[in-house]
């Protein structure tokens, strides 16, 4: 993709165009400020409204609602209602599209806790 110079990537003035268009494109769908961590939760099991707003500490129900539909909307999860229990259960399941995101997550998770050592290590 880009030409590798001592530590340094550089791209072409068309590459670069195109990697700023299609990371703008995913930080669109992932990039709010609860999506991931939204996201994180599915992954990791939980599936239930109330489980992931305990799960997603300071999330309001309105703003998880938001999340959830905009996950749907964009292929990340399913929302499956069954109506034979009392009252109706709804779960919300990740799709397998959604498996994509997780080497992103990893990587981030990678990164975050290397810059947070960095940054309260002075390295």
């Amino acid at each position: 993709m880009g030409e590798l110079i001592g530590k340094k990537t550089t791209f072409s003035e068309l590459q670069c165009s195109k990697n700023l268009a299609a990371t703008e494109d995913a930080l669109y769908v992932v990039g709010g400020k609860w999506t991931l961590r939204v996201m994180i939760a599915l992954l990791s099991g939980h599936t239930r409204f109330n489980d992931l707003q305990r799960t997603i500490k300071g999330i309001s129900a309105r703003v998880l609602s938001g999340e959830l539909k905009d996950l749907e909307i964009n292929d990340l999860l399913k929302r499956v209602v069954d109506p034979n229990q009392k009252p109706v259960a709804v779960e919300y399941i990740p799709t397998e599209y959604s498996q994509s995101l997780k080497d992103i997550i990893s990587a981030l998770a990678d990164w975050g806790l290397k810059h947070k050592k960095k940054i309260t290590t002075h390295e």
